[in-house]
């Protein structure tokens, strides 16, 4: 009868009381689907077989990553491409064109610039006349140094 024997005996190393085996099935499976599910279009191995397309997608994964920084900045060389062409036929080079919005105090962002350069012309070339003058009229004030000399 177990009621009489104590416990530590009844408990002893390597027998007695045992974990359960973990069930991977589910787990397994679903890591494996989403690996596929990324893989799809894949050409090859690349699309079935699990440890050629865990490869191809990290790969694949890294790159996206890359790709939409790029995107940012390849966006915005456009933009200052676009702009620099629009103010160069009224005459004015981009750095100066945009040192001009500075200190205007116009504060566009280049997209919204490259926008207006390409469906707006004439407000791009009033926008571009606006600046140079103001920011000549800036410039010509006389500043503090001229005043103490």
């Amino acid at each position: 009868c177990l009621e009489s024997v104590p416990t530590e005996e009844l408990i002893t190393e390597g027998e007695g009381l045992t974990m359960p085996r973990a069930a991977v099935a589910m787990a397994r499976a679903s890591r494996r689907a989403r690996v596929f599910n990324l893989a799809r279009g894949f050409y090859g191995k690349r699309k079935n077989c699990y440890a050629v397309a865990k490869r191809a997608t990290d790969k694949a994964m890294q790159k996206m990553y890359i790709g939409r920084k790029e995107k940012k900045r390849d966006m915005r060389a456009l933009w200052i491409n676009r702009i620099n062409a629009a103010s160069r036929l009224h005459g004015t080079p981009y750095s100066r064109l945009m040192n001009n919005l500075v200190v205007s105090d116009v504060q566009l962002n280049r997209k919204v610039l490259s926008e207006l350069a390409i469906h707006e012309p004439k407000s791009f070339s009033a926008l571009v006349s606006f600046s140079k003058q103001r920011a000549s009229e800036i410039k010509a004030k006389p500043g503090l140094l001229s005043v103490l000399e």
